[in-house]
């Protein structure tokens, strides 16, 4: 019984069975289909620093004490050189900080399909 038992313990060898298909020939196809979706936000801020400028045709600036004056200031006067001419007086005059902003918001979508063909035969 003992004997018996130590043969039941021994594998028995196994045997692989060959398989022939059931076709001669075949084609597969397969349809992939993705969609990308991109969202941008892009924000942008330029700074700039204060200026004072002026520029004028038959215009003179002159300080509080009558004196001639390049640069914009308080107490600073545009006078008219010569009456009986045309004139004209450009002043500019900023502070420093933000001069401009930009916001931009986009989103790109892309759509893709891929066909694969697959042919086989035996």
């Amino acid at each position: 019984m003992k004997y018996l038992l130590l043969l039941l313990l021994i594998p028995a060898p196994s045997l692989a069975q060959s398989v022939t298909p059931n076709f001669t020939s075949g084609t597969m196809t397969q349809t992939v289909t993705t969609t990308q979706t991109v969202t941008e936000a892009i924000e942008v801020e330029r700074f700039g620093s204060e200026i004072k400028t002026w520029n004028g045709d038959n215009v003179k600036a002159v300080d509080s004490d009558g004196a001639e004056v390049n640069i914009i200031s308080n107490g600073t006067e545009f006078l008219v050189v010569d009456t009986s001419l045309p004139w004209q007086l450009d002043i500019v005059t900023r502070t420093a900080g933000i001069i401009e902003t930009e916001s931009i918001e986009r989103t790109i979508e892309t759509d893709s399909t891929t066909n694969t063909l697959s042919v086989f035969a035996q």
